[in-house]
């Protein structure tokens, strides 16, 4: 069974259908119920809009816990907000103080600046549209989630910002907008990306398909 975390914000309905055309025989539910992520063998979690909004709407529902419980085990997939969640604070926020975020991996999130990278015209922010992405290699080469995935596939984004990890070693994949950012993220059962895989045509398929079979 594969859980799809339901908090209000995500595009549920799209990362659903890209579910269940990759793995027809799977249970892929959209759920807020901590019943249902205790229940899965496999949790996502989506997200769209602003970092305060997506985390007031998943302490509301009384998910927080639950999820960091699942979260120590299960294989969880985290999508554009969902990525962002998943680190320690968020620059977005609405009155300056940081948003805190579920603090699986050390990091932090913080804003494009529109003249990174500075050639001829200040970047536009949110960043929107297809990039490529840079697998990292961890020396045992890249992570298992890009199986089959060439190296510098394009993906879809849409974001203003993007994570800054502590670690490097968490990185798993590396676009570029003005200057490089992470566009991936990854820790034991956790993989994260800040491109949304269900709109981002066969690529994003594959990737949907290797979480499907990946047994971290």
């Amino acid at each position: 069974m594969i859980v799809i975390v339901d908090y209000g914000m995500g595009n549920v309905r799209s990362v659903a259908k890209a579910l269940r055309h990759v793995a027809p025989d799977a249970d892929v539910r959209i759920s807020s119920n901590a019943a249902d992520l205790r229940a899965a063998d496999r949790l996502v979690l989506p997200g769209q809009g602003a970092m305060p909004d997506c985390m007031r709407h998943l302490n509301e529902t009384g998910l927080v816990e639950t999820l960091l419980e699942c979260a120590a085990s299960k294989p969880l997939l985290g999508i554009c907000i969902g990525e962002q969640m998943l680190v320690d604070a968020s620059d977005e926020s609405g009155d300056g103080t940081p948003t805190p975020g579920l603090g699986l991996i050390a990091g932090r999130c913080i804003r494009f600046d529109p003249l990174a990278g500075y050639t001829e015209r200040p970047l536009k922010v949110p960043h929107v549209g297809w990039n490529r992405v840079k697998q990292t290699d961890t020396g045992e080469g890249p992570h298992p989630m890009w199986h089959g995935i060439p190296d510098e596939s394009w993906f879809y984004f849409v974001h203003s910002y993007h994570v800054w990890l502590v670690d490097d070693a968490r990185r798993a994949g590396t676009s570029d907008y003005g200057t490089p950012f992470t566009a991936a993220i990854a820790r034991d059962n956790i993989f994260a990306t800040q491109f949304h895989p269900e709109m981002s045509a066969a690529a994003g398929l594959a990737l949907y398909r290797n979480f499907v079979a990946w047994n971290p």
